[in-house]
């Protein structure tokens, strides 16, 4: 069996350090994604929705290596108790910043299936704000 991985890859028109700020600060996440409490640096994490307030994804941030890499693992209730694992690259391009995403460890099987499409096109949607938000002025 293949293991379920999900992989993009975009390009922002800003800076490594501001794409950063978008993946760790909590006004700047919810701009794009959900928001935490506090800003994302190595521990324990929680987000929540930026609407409802409930608590939609928890884990640890394993590497928060500034301006060049955010790994952390991710759960969310649909998981069922399992465990993933979400890393973040930026590499820095002539105008902007190349950001690649990986989340691997998904559940599998044909069961699993449904997950996988919501979070494949969750992380396209989320993108696409990231994309829309991080222009550097």
């Amino acid at each position: 069996m293949t293991d379920t991985v999900l992989e993009k890859s975009i390009y922002l028109r800003a800076t490594p350090a501001r794409v950063w700020a978008y993946l760790t600060e909590p006004a700047k996440l919810a701009v794009w994604f959900h928001a935490p409490k506090s800003p994302l640096v190595e521990g324990t994490y929680e987000m929540f929705g930026t609407e409802s307030g409930d608590r939609l994804m928890w884990g640890e941030i394993l590497v928060a290596d500034p301006f060049e890499r955010l790994e952390y693992t991710f759960s969310i209730k649909q998981m069922e108790g399992a465990t993933s694992t979400v890393r973040f690259r930026l590499t820095e391009v002539p105008g902007g910043t190349n950001l690649t995403l990986r989340h691997e460890g998904l559940p599998q099987g044909a069961e699993a299936f449904d997950l996988t499409l919501a979070l494949d096109k969750g992380w396209d949607e989320h993108l696409g704000r990231l994309r829309a938000a991080a222009p550097d002025a």
